[in-house]
Formats: structure tokens, C-alpha cells, sequence
């Protein structure tokens, strides 16, 4: 028995609301962050927050770095000459300054830091997979990758899938220092491992030609709400946006149409909710979440009750979360599932990775709330494959209710989510994320 009525819960298993939301996102194109296609897509949203009734309803505006791609190409000399400059060999990385460097290229593996400790990298050009070794206890990020070979002395970065398919995959760099001081691009999988044997041959010179535009604009968070207009709230949350070179059907278009989607549930029921209830699809998730910080630094935190954040669902049935150490919060998500009769994958691992973050580092319980997948790392998320021809409406139909219950059950009055200080967040993050937002100038902390 679900404390959702069974007529919303059967409502929901045949409900094909979110699947037109994201049809339309998708077909938008480009919504990378501050550009047109980002407002289009917040626009559809708040099209269908209007159409449930949703109440205030509204977008809201914010300034960003912006960035807008220009044409890359990768040359080698020395050992083989070859010129890549197909979209499907080889992209800018969103934060990348303009630029031509030409230098010797120096594989680094997986880009942990004994890689970078081991290599000699100055004046040179540092390439990394982006896989990260099956012995971590963490993925290894990108932009700690970045920022390791500038600390290295790295003139320019190569950032090589490890999916095969020829997708290069895309992915922020600059965060809170675009641009970004060197030139980065990413290449596909193929050209990686082609760049690899030429290299053993000898000494295999690179020349990074990079075409980018860095310049300020505005993104913008998407606003509706629903049940009493209580003080405290809890928050369901995704990001509009998406990296410009695909779709972003599942990373993140999925989660915003999850989000319309369980607003809609909601709304059925929003005369037994106890607590307000406020959705809000972010902006500029991918460059740095920048519309979480927006939020976070316009509310008063000590009224958030808690933030349900989705993120990477929809590409299967099986709902997976990270509660951030926020053990009632954990609590609530397996109580649901158990009503449910389904599986709960969960982390316990304090992440700083996703919009919740934003309010994680602040002490407020947030999770991210996404689905499991069989794919390594992101698999074709940030690339020219995170297509809608990969999802599923009937995966859909599953997890909405599931969160949807999540978020009802979350509005209970007497329902507690404690908060954590900033000082208690602080001490209890893995030394490994501290080591990656230290290098990648995110740390949030005063030491």
C-alpha cells in the first residue's frame, strides 16, 4: 500500500505528460548554458508548470560566463602527420580560451595525480582518458584532470573518451576561472587510441587549434510550486540545460521531464500536502551549477526542509540515490521503495557532483536521485549519442511515481530532516573530493 492514491499511481503508469515535455526538449537542439536554446527549453517548462497550475510560477534570471563553440582541429607531426577536424574526432571543452599551442604530447593514463607527479609536462601537451581505474573509490573528474596538467605546466589538454562510437565527449573545464588558462579539446575514443600507437613510435609533437567565444550572458531557473504556503519547503529539482554538441535527452532532459512530471502527480493531491512543495529545473548545471548557487543564495536555507534532485534518470527502471550521508533522508527513500516492492540502489558517499551540492555543502539533506545503467562512467552522456532513441516512456512511468511519493511522504509535518553545519559537512567529506575541489578551485570552505 502506497501513501499515494492508487488512482495517482495508476495515473502516472500510463501518463505519457513527461515523454511530450521531453520530446520538446530535445527538439529544441542546443540548450547549452546562457544561450538561446537554454531559454527555449526553461520556456517549455514553465509552459507545462503552467499547464498542471502549478502557483508562482515564474523564470528567474541570473548572469553567467558564457560560452559558444568555435571550430577545433588536433594536428601531429614527428612521428605521423595527421590532421583531425571532424566533430566526430575531436571537440573544444566548454571554458576553453581560444588559442594555438604546439608541443610534445604526453600520455598520463587515467590523470591521477601520481600520472601527472610521474610525467614531465612542461611545455607540453597533457592527454587523459576519461575513465577512471576500477580500483577508485571515486570517478576521477575532468576538471581535476584539467587543472592538474595547468598545474603541471601543461601548454595545452587532451581529453579522450573511452566509449567507443567515435564521440568525443564534451565537458566544463573553466568552472569559476573561465576561461580556462590552456587550450582543451576532447577526441573520441578512436582517435585517443590512434594517438596512443603513433606515439610509441616516437616522439609525437601535437598543434591544438582552438576557436571559442567567452563573454558574459544570462541563464535562467524555471519556478512553480505547489500544497500550502508553508515557510518551510521541500525542493524537487533537475537542470534545463545541456552540453550543446547533442539532444541531452537522458543528461538532463529526463529529469526535467521527471520533475513536470511529478509536479503533475502532486498536484492531484495537493490539498493533503502538508508542506509547500517547489519545483525548479536549474540553469548552467553543466558549466559549474551555477543555478543551484542561485538558488541556494536566495533562499533561507534554514527553511529548506530538503532537495530532491534528478539527475541521470530514466535510462532504466532502477532508482538509484545518493543521500549525501543524510540518513533520514536515505531512510525515506528505501520506506518508499518497500512500499513500492522495488530495488534501491544507494551511495553514501559525501559527492560534489550535481546540482544538490550546492545546498549539500551548506548542511541542507539533499540527494541525487537518478537511475542505474550498465554503461561505464557517463557512457553517452556528453556526446553526440544522448540521443531519445536510448529512453524508454515505460522507464519513465516507473520512476515517477516512485519520487513522486518520495517528495509527498518528504512534505509530512512531523517528518524531520536534520541539518548539518558547514563545519560538520566539511570534516566528513572524502579526502579524494577535498583533493578535487581544492585542485579545482571549488572548495567552499575558509581554512
Amino acid at each position: 500500500m502506497t501513501k499515494l492514491p492508487n488512482e495517482v499511481v495508476g495515473d502516472a503508469h500510463t501518463s505519457t505528460f513527461h515523454w511530450e515535455v521531453l520530446e520538446d526538449l530535445v527538439d529544441v537542439g542546443n540548450r547549452m548554458a546562457g544561450q538561446t536554446g537554454e531559454r527555449e527549453g526553461a520556456e517549455r517548462v514553465r509552459e507545462a508548470f503552467e499547464e498542471i497550475g502549478l502557483r508562482n510560477v515564474h523564470v528567474e534570471a541570473f548572469e553567467i560566463e558564457g560560452w559558444w563553440r568555435g571550430s577545433s582541429t588536433l594536428s601531429t607531426s614527428g612521428a605521423r602527420e595527421e590532421r583531425y577536424e571532424a566533430d566526430y574526432q575531436v571537440i573544444a571543452l566548454p571554458g576553453t580560451p581560444s588559442g594555438i599551442v604546439e608541443a610534445e604530447l604526453v600520455d598520463v593514463g587515467y590523470g591521477r595525480l601520481e600520472d601527472f607527479d610521474e610525467a614531465d609536462l612542461e611545455g607540453k601537451v597533457a592527454m587523459a582518458s576519461s575513465e577512471s581505474p576500477a580500483d577508485s573509490d571515486r570517478r576521477l573528474h575532468r576538471m581535476e584532470k584539467y587543472a592538474s596538467a595547468v598545474d603541471a605546466g601543461a601548454v595545452g589538454f587532451v581529453f579522450r573518451n573511452h566509449v567507443e562510437g567515435c564521440l568525443p565527449a564534451t565537458g566544463e573545464i573553466g568552472y569559476d576561472n573561465r576561461p580556462g588558462p590552456i587550450p582543451a579539446v576532447g577526441v573520441s575514443k578512436e582517435v585517443g587510441q590512434r594517438l596512443l600507437r603513433h606515439g610509441e613510435d616516437g616522439s609525437l609533437t601535437v598543434e591544438l587549434a582552438v576557436e571559442a567565444r567567452n563573454e558574459p550572458t544570462d541563464s535562467v531557473n524555471v519556478v512553480g510550486e505547489v500544497g500550502p504556503d508553508t515557510e518551510e519547503v521541500v525542493m524537487v529539482t533537475a537542470h534545463v540545460d545541456a552540453h550543446d554538441i547533442a539532444e541531452g535527452a537522458n543528461d538532463n532532459g529526463a529529469g526535467t521531464a521527471l520533475v513536470c512530471e511529478i509536479a503533475r502527480l502532486l498536484k492531484q493531491v495537493e490539498d493533503d500536502l502538508e508542506t509547500r512543495v517547489r519545483f525548479v529545473p536549474f540553469g548552467s548545471e553543466e558549466i559549474g551549477l551555477k543555478g543551484a548557487y542561485h538558488a541556494a543564495e536566495n533562499l533561507e536555507l534554514s527553511n529548506v526542509k530538503c532537495v530532491i534532485n534528478v539527475d541521470g534518470a530514466g535510462n532504466s527502471r532502477n532508482l538509484w540515490i545518493n543521500a549525501n550521508e543524510f540518513d533520514e533522508l536515505e531512510d525515506l527513500f528505501e520506506e518508499v521503495t518497500d512500499e513500492f516492492d522495488v530495488p534501491l540502489s544507494t551511495s553514501s558517499t559525501i559527492s560534489p557532483h550535481g546540482d544538490q551540492w550546492a545546498f549539500v555543502q551548506e548542511g541542507v539533506p539533499a540527494s541525487m536521485t537518478a537511475s542505474t545503467s550498465g554503461s561505464s562512467g557517463r557512457g553517452y552522456g556528453h556526446t553526440h549519442a544522448d540521443t531519445l532513441d536510448k529512453l524508454d516512456v515505460r522507464d519513465f512511468r516507473e520512476l515517477s511515481p516512485i519520487i513522486a511519493s518520495v517528495a509527498y511522504t518528504a512534505a509530512e509535518a512531523d517528518r524531520e530532516f536534520p541539518q548539518r553545519s558547514r563545519e560538520e559537512t566539511k570534516e566528513m567529506i572524502d579526502e579524494g573530493y577535498i583533493q578535487e575541489l581544492k585542485i579545482g578551485g571549488r572548495w567552499p570552505y575558509d581554512e
